[in-house]
């Protein structure tokens, strides 16, 4: 069973932010929508960033520095919201949990599924919540999508078609597998959330188109079996210029009732063998603001959430394992990859505590697989 500490508030829960860029300014801007959460700390190793981000949104009261233990210490605060750059995740995750608070994580939990195993196990020596937002499991049509699949029966194929053009300059543009590492943790991550299993294996296979404006592999096809046995097939290109999908991608879902669509920015649509489908109206909130609520939620309730870091260490799992198939040709076995990254954690785990965890485990794809299966709650409608 998951347990973590819950915050005891009768009013706001007082939050610090770590990260003041681009996505720092989104979080800030959710953070000031939510009547529930109250932003009392930035933490950057940028001041200037951090002052910059006060002045722009006219924040008041809120301390500021370099350090998120001493920022959270000095102004009392209940948890930690990491938009750090993926590197900074482990460290300042690991501070903030062993400072007493618990964290919500921009995706992805770490660069590497070592690290996130690593990250796991600190989770539990602090009793503290780690959540990972993926904030694409909060889109209301993906939600729709999910209730859908569940009227279609034994599920044989899920498609994703993901094409964009996005000229991004920068580090991106430089990267070895960019779509597969930047990108397709999204799809990756919402296809577990949609049909409620885990993946098994992986063949995948990447390229760079000759008109790419990207050093590495701007392409790539990956099939997946899933635990249910289902397929999931991911196509995707980021040089894709003309009928462009959304960002979310384009969805199809056949099962023996079936079949489902999501363009991934409407309404989806089904046709069942047995007649017209219902669409079922559902409201929450949306991308990051879906995921702050559900992890206040969670702080009250106890109810574990569905980004939970043992569970999203499997869609962490997906990215790398299909890099992994992409390099070699051959099909990954998830089980494979999981276990080598638990071995290249405890032989780098510096904390004792926490490589006195990992060492306990008897295998760490099952040991990740209970704790996924728990947490693969739904959305809170």
């Amino acid at each position: 069973m998951i347990t973590f500490k819950t915050v005891e508030t009768a009013g706001r829960l007082r939050v610090v932010q770590v990260g003041a860029g681009g996505m720092g300014k989104a979080w800030i801007r959710t953070l000031q929508a939510n009547d529930d959460v109250e932003l009392v700390g930035l933490v950057d190793l940028n001041l200037g960033a951090a002052q910059a981000a006060v002045e722009e949104f006219g924040l008041r009261d809120v301390a500021l520095g370099t350090s998120v233990s001493e920022v959270a210490a000095a102004t009392d605060a209940h948890a930690v919201v990491n938009v750090t750059v993926p590197a900074a995740h482990h460290p300042v995750n690991v501070e903030a949990m062993f400072a007493g608070l618990p964290v919500l994580c921009e995706k992805p939990v770490a660069p590497t599924v070592a690290e996130g195993l690593s990250l796991a196990a600190a989770a539990e020596v602090s009793g503290q919540l780690l959540m990972i937002s993926q904030s694409r499991r909060y889109f209301q049509g993906l939600t729709q999508l999910k209730a859908l699949t569940a009227e279609l029966g034994d599920i044989g194929v899920v498609t994703t078609e993901f094409f964009k053009a996005p000229h991004f300059g920068g580090f991106r543009e430089e990267m070895a597998h960019v779509l597969l590492v930047d990108m397709a943790i999204h799809q990756f991550d919402a296809v577990r959330f949609l049909l409620d299993q885990d993946p098994v294996s992986v063949y995948c296979e990447e390229f760079n188109p000759s008109w790419s404006w990207y050093d590495g592999a701007a392409a790539a096809t990956a099939v997946f079996q899933m635990s249910g046995g289902t397929r999931y097939v991911y196509t995707g290109s980021w040089c894709a210029d003309g009928l462009e999908t959304s960002w979310n991608g384009s969805w199809r879902v056949n099962g023996a009732g079936g079949t489902a669509a999501w363009d991934g920015s409407g309404t989806p649509v089904a046709e069942l063998v047995s007649g017209a489908a219902s669409v079922p109206p559902v409201s929450h909130e949306e991308e990051i603001a879906g995921a702050l609520a559900e992890f206040v939620a969670a702080l009250r309730s106890r109810e574990v959430p569905s980004g939970e870091v043992h569970s999203n260490v499997l869609s962490l799992t997906m990215v790398e394992a299909a890099v992994q198939s992409a390099s070699t040709g051959q099909r990954v076995l998830i089980d494979d990859v999981v276990e080598d990254a638990y071995r290249a954690a405890v032989a780098s785990e510096r904390r004792a505590d926490v490589r006195a965890v990992l060492d306990s485990w008897s295998s760490a794809r099952s040991r990740v697989g209970e704790r996924a299966e728990a947490s693969n709650s739904p959305v809170t409608a």
